[in-house]
């Protein structure tokens, strides 16, 4: 496995995006997606970080990104593997396993 712990970053608001109807809010994403990555990965180490974007950040780069959704660049939830986008607004799970398993992940038997 890759030495390097990928970072996955969930940008997202309590509101829920106008335009994903029926999807689970930011915050559930993120909880989903912690707990399906520890499940089928297990003991392969990795950081998960929420971002707020209607919270005053202090990071340049979360400010940007969250202006960027504020813009309609992008839908939020916004999840993000090592600055890499993989998936916005509905999120599914194939294309973040792929994206982890690019780097070295391998899921459990």
């Amino acid at each position: 496995m890759n030495k390097n712990m990928p970072i996955i970053e969930v940008f997202g608001a309590d509101v829920l995006c106008a335009s994903c109807v029926n999807a689970p809010s930011s915050k559930d994403t993120y909880e989903w997606l912690e707990a399906a990555i520890k499940r089928k990965y297990p003991n392969q180490p990795f950081t998960i970080r929420y971002i707020d974007i209607n919270e005053p950040l202090t990071d340049k780069r979360d400010q940007e990104y969250a202006e960027r959704i504020h813009n309609d660049e992008y839908f939020y939830p916004l999840v993000l593997i090592n600055n890499e986008v993989v998936g916005e607004g509905y999120i599914q799970i194939q294309p973040v396993f792929k994206a982890l398993e690019k780097l070295g992940f391998e899921p459990s038997e």
